[in-house]
């Protein structure tokens, strides 16, 4: 049987495709998603890592990754610690209910 690095499940059948191969980072310096400052994140230090995200083919698999695995470091998906941070607070956030005229609520009407 051949040797399986990598590329083969614990099986020793080859493991299925992961978007991660497919990313436009494969092969760039790992520091340049990984800035010493999230506060400089969103300058220079990240912006050639957002560069690289943008021209990504699996850039929206790579962002829902991070969001989804609370993933508070580097960049993602073109996206800083902080931004991702940001997104996950608003998915949390309740949506206020919209009140209308007559919902049977127990509101005022609004004027007309």
């Amino acid at each position: 049987m051949e040797r399986c690095v990598m590329t083969c499940s614990s099986s020793g059948r080859p493991a299925v495709s992961d978007w991660r191969d497919q990313a436009s980072c494969v092969g760039e310096d790992p520091d340049l998603f990984f800035p010493l400052s999230d506060l400089a994140a969103p300058g220079t230090e990240a912006a050639l890592a957002r560069a690289i995200c943008r021209r990504c083919p699996v850039i929206i698999a790579c962002r829902t990754w991070a969001l989804d695995h609370g993933e508070d470091d580097g960049i993602w998906g073109a996206t800083t610690a902080a931004q991702r941070r940001a997104i996950r607070r608003a998915m949390t956030e309740p949506i206020p209910a919209v009140r209308r005229r007559g919902d049977g609520l127990g509101e005022e009407s609004l004027p007309e």
